[in-house]
């Protein structure tokens, strides 16, 4: 969601949703900021700081509505093994997850680096949506917090839009894996990759080449698995492509709220 504040008078803005940092940029009506809400919420609260030219700080405390997704699920038959990984694996799983974590905390250390639109990073049909639950053997073990593009091994996949690399690994769940830091708390990541051109450190531009599609990690066949978080927040990355570079938005997306105006 993107927040504004709308004040002649204001200097500076800084808040905090849903526990994240707001990164406000002044635009030509005031200062906006993008913003995530954790899946399944059906409301938050953003705090607002802010600065006036005559010296005078204050806070503002904003409710904000969301309209939760309702969502089919998935059922899966597989193997009781193959339903949980072993225990043998955990500290392993751990290790990894703490490793993703640090990506997404240091992206709100990173300035905006991106100036165009988002776009997709493959043409092909999605066969899977974001937040669907995965049912493995009648019970819910999880949510899929991605969005999936059908892809044969070996065909092109494109960085969204312009970041650094931040992590390329060969990850437990998700396989060979890039996540490209894209600042101001965003991050994008291309999962079960068969090969990788980039290195951590690289500077992607958008339609880049990143890697190919591949069907490392858990998986059952090649494709590519979009991820995209605003910091610990995971968001549908298909939201990003609503964004134009000034942070208006085109349209609304998962959270589906109206613009917030914090007004003095």
């Amino acid at each position: 969601m993107i927040l504004a504040v709308r004040s002649d008078s204001v200097v500076d803005v800084q808040g905090t949703l849903a526990g994240q940092a707001l990164h406000f940029e002044r635009e030509a009506d005031g200062f906006h900021a993008l913003g995530g809400v954790p899946f399944g919420s059906d409301s938050a609260v953003a705090r607002v700081v802010r600065s006036y030219a005559d010296g005078v700080v204050d806070t503002a405390t904003v409710p904000l509505p969301v309209r939760r997704r309702r969502l089919p699920g998935e059922r899966l038959r597989v193997a009781p093994e193959f339903a949980r990984p072993p225990d043998s694996l955990k500290e392993r799983i751990r290790l990894e997850s703490e490793l993703v974590d640090g990506v997404r905390e240091r992206a709100h250390e990173t300035p905006r680096l991106w100036h165009e639109p988002f776009e997709r990073p493959r043409t092909s049909v999605i066969t899977s949506g974001f937040g669907i639950p995965r049912i493995f053997n009648g019970a819910v073990r999880s949510r899929h917090y991605g969005v999936d593009f059908a892809g044969q091994w070996g065909a092109p996949v494109h960085a969204t839009n312009r970041g650094v690399v931040a992590l390329v690994a060969d990850l437990y769940y998700s396989g060979t894996t890039v996540l490209v830091d894209h600042g101001a708390g965003l991050v994008t990541g291309y999962f079960h990759l068969s090969r990788v051109f980039v290195v951590p450190g690289d500077t992607v531009e958008r339609g880049q080449v990143i890697g190919h599609v591949g069907a490392t990690g858990r998986v059952t066949r090649p494709h590519l698995h979009w991820w995209g978080t605003y910091g610990e927040i995971t968001v549908d990355p298909l939201d990003l492509l609503k964004l134009v570079p000034s942070l208006e938005w085109r349209a609304t997306g998962h959270a589906k709220t109206r613009r917030t105006d914090a007004q003095r």
